[in-house]
Order: structure tokens, then sequence, then C-alpha cells
């Protein structure tokens, strides 16, 4: 199955991964970060990267890697790159379709040399369709998908970020697929390619949605649904001091707990799934809770089944008590991160130092280790 618990390498790594080598093609974005998860959890990940890039071995998203400098217009260094490859598990790359094979090292070429190699594509509009060599950014991938025009005031949508786009939908994705597909050469002998598009993963992560609209407990009005800010219930105030506290009472006891915690005697409060009602009542919650600071709400509600947090800054989330129980975040190179996630019991994620390599020097490795 996917057992390589006996490193093919001199250096001992942990994690579930060990022992699986995967080849990444430089790039920005969701493709950096599924390499950082997949390092995080043990496998031996090389970095290809044009000459003089000079890649930050500190940075976050490229921590745990090998990397290595060359030019992909020289025919000397492909041929070394398929040499490489002919010893991997999987590759990474993230250039607009077509770019990999021209280039030559299509996945065709590649897979012809290493028939169990697993070909992870990432790209935003995906492999083919209209919009395939189209330029765009997490932005466009998912205001396509139906999630950014659900996000956001009644005025207007407001980006989550790069969230959903690509991280949610495309990185995470990614790593989801090149796992399923290892498991599956583990079984049949054979790679294939994994096509992680971001706009197809932002749309999976609408389902639940799509799924309310259609059973008629979702509409198309931001601020009008209990998810989206709408519901007096679920959402964020604003607290005296200017900080802010996060709402999410949905079930009948946790919003019994909220109307007990935050003293709403007032009978309106009754009529919590009353969609006519949420306006006025969320009015009024907005006035109790400007009625005291973020510190003072904590005291009160934090730690009872309210669904109460409070909103915290990069700069405060490390500091929580909760956060540094559980180690959440780390400090590596004078740079507060988050730790590798998920956890694992028997073979723990770790975070490993990122080094510059020498390709002629992995390929000797990686050829004596198989």
């Amino acid at each position: 199955m996917l057992d390589r618990s006996a490193s093919r390498t001199p250096v001992k790594t942990s994690g579930p991964l060990a022992g699986f080598r995967i080849v990444e093609f430089a790039g920005i974005g969701p493709g950096p970060f599924a390499c950082m998860m997949l390092a995080d959890m043990g496998a031996e990940v090389v970095t290809l990267d044009r000459v003089g890039a000079r890649k930050n071995l500190k940075s976050v998203a490229g921590r745990g890697r090998k990397v290595v400098e060359l030019d992909l217009k020289d025919k000397g260094a492909i041929a070394q790159v398929l040499d490489l490859l002919g010893h991997a598990d999987a590759l990474i790359e993230g250039f607009r379709p077509g770019v990999m094979e021209r280039l030559g090292l299509g996945p065709d070429l590649v897979q012809a040399r290493n028939p169990r190699l697993v070909y992870g594509r990432m790209t935003g509009w995906g492999q083919e369709g209209p919009l395939a060599q189209t330029a765009g950014h997490d932005i466009n991938y998912i205001a396509m998908t139906g999630a950014l025009a659900a996000i956001g005031t009644k005025k207007k949508p407001v980006p989550p970020l790069n969230l959903v786009g690509d991280f949610g939908g495309g990185a995470l994705y990614l790593v989801v697929g090149v796992l399923a597909a290892l498991l599956e050469a583990s079984k049949s002998g054979k790679g294939q390619v994994v096509d992680a598009a971001m706009c197809d993963g932002a749309a999976s992560l609408m389902s639940m949605f799509f799924d309310m609209t259609a059973s008629g407990r979702w509409t198309e009005g931001r601020e009008s649904n209990f998810l989206d800010g709408g519901a007096h219930f679920y959402g964020v105030y604003e607290c005296g001091c200017g900080r802010f506290i996060s709402i999410g009472s949905i079930e009948p006891q946790f919003y019994a707990l909220l109307r007990q915690h935050a003293g709403l005697i007032d009978a309106g409060f009754e009529a919590q799934m009353d969609r006519k009602a949420w306006p006025e009542l969320k009015q009024k919650l907005v006035e109790v809770f400007k009625s005291k600071t973020r510190d003072e709400w904590c005291k009160i509600m934090e730690g009872t089944d309210i669904c109460f947090a409070p909103v915290l800054t990069m700069a405060e989330a490390p500091n929580h008590p909760h956060m540094a129980a559980r180690k959440i975040f780390v400090e590596r190179h004078g740079v507060t991160q988050p730790a590798p996630a998920p956890r694992f019991s028997r073979t723990p994620s770790a975070i490993r130092e990122a080094a510059t390599a020498d390709i002629a020097g992995l390929m000797a490795e990686w050829k004596g280790g198989r």
C-alpha cells in the first residue's frame, strides 16, 4: 500500500509521507502551499526554480524543501529533470495549460519514463475549457462559482481574502487529489494526471449552499440567510472598545444560552427563525454588545456553549490560551507561523528546514535509493 516507512534517503524524516519523493515546479499561491503541506507530512519535496531566483529559504509556504535552480530552456537541464522524475512519486506544477508540454515535460513523456508517477496540475480555470488559457486570480475563479456573490454585505460582495479559491478550492483539492492518486497507484502500479482547478474546487466548496437553495432554505440575497450575516444570532458585533466578537448561536439550546448570558429578555427574541424579525433583533444586539468591552464579553461568554469567540487579529491569535495550549502557531527564523496540520498520532508532522541542492547529487541519491 502506501507504506514508505523505510526512507530511501540518508535524511530521516517524520510524517505519514516519509519516503515519498515529490518534484515541484516553482510557482506562486496554491502550488507552494500544497507542497508545504506535503513536506510537513514528511514527503521529500524538491523545488525546481529558475536560475537566479534566490528563493527565500525562510518563507512559510516554502518551508521543508530542497531547492534546485536550473534553466528549463536548456535541453541538458530538461534531460536531467526527466531523469529525476524517473525516480519520483509525484510531480506538481502550476503553469498555464500547455507550458509543460512545450518544455518537453508533459504527462505523456514523463509517465512513459515513470508509469507510476502522479502528475499534479494546479490551475485557475482547469486544463481545458474556453477560459483555460486566460489569466486570472482567486477573486475571478470564485466569482464564477457563485461563492463571491454570496459573501459580503447587501451593498456588494466582499473578497474573502484568497482563502476560498487559491487555498480552499485550489491547494487543498490538489493535496487530496495527489494523495488519492498515490494511494491508487500503490494498488495499480499506474500513475495519472490530477487536474486541480480553483474554479472546480471553489464550486465544490459551495455544495451545501446549492443543497440548501434547492430545499428552499437559502436565498440569493446577501445578508438574508442565517450563515451570511443576515441572522442576528450568527454574525460579528462591535464591542464598546472598538474590537469585535463572533456569535454562532444557531441551535435552540445555544440560542437560549445567548439570551441568558446577554440578558436578552425582550420577548421579540423568541422569534429566532423569523427572517422578518432579524433586522430589528440584529440592531438590538448591536446596542447590547456595544455596552461592554470585548474582554468583558469574553469573561461572560467564552467557554460556554453559546458558540462564541473573540475576533482576534493575526498578532493576537497566537497568544490566545487555547491556541497557545495546542501550539497551533510556532516561531521559525523569527517568524510566527501556523504549525503543520492536521495532526497524526503515530507519525507526527514536522517543519523541516529548506536548503539549496544540486540536481546531480539528488539524482545520484534518488537512484541509489531505488
